[in-house]
């Protein structure tokens, strides 16, 4: 008997030049947990003088959470914030009221050919936190728990889950973390929370009787622990949590409990109320 309740399919974009596969939201499974979005960014190879260059934009009632394999971006926000993020940091955003930033490669990193590899997704927030003031945390790679586990490398990026917990401030129960996994070896996961699922970056996983090809998100049936074992040496996310109470609803780039407040953040955007971004404030990304 199967442990997969679905598996997610990619579907390809663009942002800011890069080339992204799309995994949440899905039209049969709209979050895991309370993970609303997910983008897997590149593997993209920019030559000299390129890069990727999201202009500023909104966001409303989430958490933004970046995590790179490869290359670098400097986050820029309406707080001041401006921080470079390299491969196994972790850049978290929390929008809360509103909050705009910018994502753009560096004149330093533009100046050579560069690669660019992560993932991007949006935790959305409880309701007594959609309208807190909006954050910002840059956390390196040396400050999150790393150890090993059935032969595999697992970091977590924000949550708790293995027994260990990062330090991100987040505001509802979540795991996420990045595990490489060598050919051959397993890892159990169990069912502390209540909605789990995985993101194959690269590689060949099996669970039970089932494979996992690269670029997929099984969604886990819940009530059993699950035991993931590499095929090939593999790249695997791990995330999820306990669900929210409410529905959440999406409109562009902004995420709440209330369709009338995604009205509100539209026409806030449209006026230009979010304020403007130091450093950053030549352009924007206009409403769809």
């Amino acid at each position: 008997m199967t442990q997969i309740d679905l598996t997610i399919p990619p579907r390809e974009a663009d942002i800011g030049g890069l080339p992204v596969r799309r995994i949440l939201p899905y039209v049969k499974r709209r979050m895991v947990g309370p993970f609303v979005f997910l983008d897997h960014m590149g593997p993209a190879h920019f030559n000299a003088h390129q890069g990727i260059d999201v202009a500023p934009h909104p966001h409303i009632g989430l958490a933004t959470v970046t995590y790179l394999f490869a290359g670098e971006i400097f986050h820029r926000d309406t707080l001041g914030s401006a921080q470079a993020i390299t491969p196994g940091a972790v850049n978290w955003m929390t929008a809360g009221r509103g909050i705009a930033h910018s994502e753009r490669t560096t004149p330093a990193e533009k100046s050579q050919p560069h690669d660019a590899h992560g993932l991007q997704s949006w935790v959305a927030l409880p309701k007594e936190f959609e309208e807190c003031a909006p954050e910002f945390f840059h956390h390196g790679a040396d400050s999150l728990p790393e150890f090993n586990l059935g032969g595999a490398t697992v970091r977590i990026i924000a949550g708790r889950a293995f027994g260990y917990e990062a330090p991100v401030k987040i505001h509802s129960p979540l795991f996420y973390a990045a595990v490489t996994m060598p050919a051959g070896s397993s890892i159990r996961l169990d069912t502390e929370y209540a909605e789990r699922a995985l993101y194959l970056v690269k590689g060949a996983l099996r669970i039970g009787d089932d494979r996992v090809a690269a670029a997929t998100m099984p969604v886990f049936a819940s009530g059993d622990a699950v035991t993931i074992e590499a095929e090939q040496d593999s790249t695997v996310m791990l995330l999820g949590g306990d669900p929210l109470a409410e529905p959440r609803y999406i409109d562009w780039n902004f995420v709440s409990s209330s369709k009338e407040r995604l009205l509100q953040a539209r026409d806030d955007w449209r006026h230009q109320r979010f304020g403007k971004i130091p450093g950053d404030d030549k352009d924007f990304v206009p409403l769809p």
